[in-house]
């Protein structure tokens, strides 16, 4: 994170408002990337498997084993880490928005992880 919680803590509202609406305006692009690259790979990869020769061990094998395809795997596996980086400076901004009490519910985030189902309300 760019700025430390003490500092966004004692940030004017108006500001802490704008900094939150950046990080979730960068987190939502930066998502749409990723998930464009990820659509991608799948593509190739299936381009690949059905111009493969052989038989479908032979094609998944060969699949698996090419050099260009693993490359835009680890990019992808780089953009969610950096996404997923972003989405803690961005939940960081929000907890602290909605602990200063500002604008209700302005402050959500966009979605819940993978893992969490939907918030109980109070």
């Amino acid at each position: 994170m760019a700025i430390s919680v003490e500092a966004l803590w004692a940030m004017p509202l108006s500001e802490l408002l704008a900094a939150y609406t950046d990080a979730r305006r960068q987190y939502v692009e930066r998502k749409f990337a990723r998930d464009t690259q990820r659509a991608r790979l799948e593509w190739l990869r299936a381009r690949a498997f059905v111009t493969g020769t052989g038989g479908v061990t032979e094609r998944k094998t060969a699949v698996d084993a090419s050099e260009e395809l693993g490359r835009k795997g680890q990019e992808l596996r780089e953009m969610t880490r950096d996404l997923d980086l972003l989405k803690i400076d961005f939940d960081v901004i929000a907890m602290i928005v909605r602990l200063r009490g500002a604008a209700g519910g302005e402050a959500r985030g966009d979605e819940p992880s993978g893992d969490e189902g939907p918030e109980e309300s109070r």
